[in-house]
């Protein structure tokens, strides 16, 4: 009431300084809209973020909350790398009736249809009843995450009788996050000779891990001048995987023979090799009362999960066909053939539509992208409890406000009319949402929205908060996870 008294009170003193009637009115619409974000009036739509999207969960809907974390939990246990990332959601798809795209004769209403981009992006499809031509619902996201990659000739000797992995940082991270933590090395090496070998090593009970070893605080006076992101440099980012040297041979030497014998490798198999390192946790619950989630990848990988959980779990035959598209390389720039710059997208329209009405001429396909809404699905930083300042309050996404939707600016953001269809669709179906905009000057981040609106695809940047983004062990909400998961699953039959 106090905020409606404040309200009618700025339109009258509007009216009384001889400003016109539009201007009145406008201030009026302002008012309101400012209002929303801090009133509570019981309401669960129409209003941006005024209350916990916990407090509004019915006891049922608090069960299917906590219940709906746990597969997540379990495929990130499984999703440590871009590639095992797809192999489990590959896994997951075919258990919900999906099958590989080996023909035209598949594109039919109803088909459940998964097109690999060489195991490490995938497309994932629901065909509806209308054309793809006249459009479609797509939601797309990547899985890579922050990770250390190997060099081609990743080990050497170091001084103390050591040796160790020489690394690149991959994506945004803070180097010093990562010395002294238990990390696993996963990946693939395929040899000269015709071989394709799955590493993991690091996760399963008795596993070596690998660590980064820091400055003792008893010796480090020579590194106490150092800035906050130098702490490290890139050069020093090197964890330790070795120590017993042989009688004739270094550490080095002696690392190099295990790998030889434990893998049947050559040195020179190591510089075709796509190996990283990642931490050895695995998700656990985070507070007493168990709210959030933690765990390594949560961006993007969350996104990746809630996305194509809510494509398989379609029940219906949708009007237009609703896609999942997962992607690679996003964290530096969605570059290589498997990052959402390639052509990869165009390809997949194209073997569809072409099974649909052929042949797929060029202006079908443009037809087809100019029709498909696309929602751009991110995770984004969430206001953090001891940083605060770092964000904007009143346009800062919160850990447990539901689904966030971003704002960044003209040239950024969608045409307005898509955005209103979004949020009514979020009205309609009680989904908890909330806005995001960085504080200027200050924050930012990329998605892979602008490689699909160059297609002339209409898109939305949506995303959930995160704490410790971009981190060793990041923080999610389960209400929020949740919520995701429901506004992508109404967001697929969206009219």
């Amino acid at each position: 009431m106090q905020d409606d008294i404040a309200l009618f009170s700025d339109v009258y003193s509007a009216m009384l300084s001889k400003r016109n009637w539009l201007f009145g009115a406008f201030v009026c619409i302002i008012a309101t809209c400012g209002s929303a974000q801090t009133r509570d009036q019981g309401s669960d739509s129409g209003k941006v973020a005024e209350k916990s999207a916990w407090v509004r969960l019915s006891p049922e809907q608090r069960t299917t909350t906590f219940e709906f974390a746990e597969p997540f939990k379990d495929y990130l246990r499984h999703a440590k790398s871009a590639s095992l990332s797809e192999a489990e959601l590959i896994r997951l798809a075919k258990q919900s009736g999906f099958a590989e795209f080996t023909s035209p004769d598949q594109v039919k209403p109803g088909a459940r249809l998964i097109l690999s981009n060489r195991g490490r992006a995938v497309l994932f499809a629901v065909i509806g009843t209308d054309p793809i031509e006249s459009g479609s619902r797509m939601v797309a996201a990547h899985q890579d995450s922050p990770h250390i990659n190997l060099k081609a000739r990743p080990i050497v000797n170091a001084p103390g009788s050591m040796a160790l992995l020489k690394t690149m940082p991959y994506g945004g991270l803070k180097r010093y996050q990562w010395a002294n933590l238990p990390m696993a090395l996963v990946g693939r090496i395929d040899t000269v000779d015709g071989r394709h070998i799955d590493v993991n090593i690091g996760f399963a009970p008795g596993d070596p891990v690998f660590v980064i070893p820091d400055a003792a605080p008893h010796s480090d006076k020579l590194l106490r001048t150092r800035t906050y992101t130098e702490v490290f440099s890139g050069e020093e980012m090197n964890p330790v995987i070795g120590s017993i040297p042989g009688a004739d041979a270094s550490v080095a030497e002696e690392v190099m023979a295990a790998l030889h014998q434990r893998f049947n490798i050559r040195d020179e198999d190591l510089v075709a090799a796509e190996l990283e390192l990642v931490p050895a946790t695995q998700p656990a619950d985070v507070g007493i009362d168990g709210g959030l989630v933690g765990s390594w990848g949560q961006d993007d990988k969350l996104s990746a999960y809630s996305s194509t959980r809510a494509l398989f779990d379609l029940q219906r035959t949708p009007a237009k066909t609703a896609f999942a598209y997962i992607t690679n390389f996003e964290e530096v720039g969605s570059v290589n053939d498997t990052g959402a710059g390639s052509q990869f997208l165009d390809s997949a329209f194209t073997s569809l539509i072409d099974a649909q009405a052929k042949p797929a001429t060029a202006l079908a396909v443009r037809n087809a992208l100019a029709h498909a809404e696309v929602l751009s699905a991110d995770t984004n930083d969430g206001v953090n409890p001891i940083f605060p300042q770092n964000s904007e309050n009143s346009n800062a996404a919160v850990l447990g406000y539901g689904v966030a939707i971003k704002r960044y600016g003209a040239g950024f953001d969608p045409n307005s009319e898509f955005t209103a269809r979004v949020l009514r669709l979020l009205d309609a179906n009680h989904i908890a949402w909330q806005t995001q905009t960085p504080k200027v000057d200050v924050g930012g981040g990329g998605t892979i929205g602008g490689f699909l609106s160059m297609r002339n695809m209409e898109v939305l940047d949506v995303g959930i908060p995160l704490l410790s983004m971009h981190s060793t062990y990041e923080m999610s909400s389960k209400v929020d996870l949740w919520s995701y998961y429901r506004f992508m699953l109404a967001f697929y039959t969206m009219r």
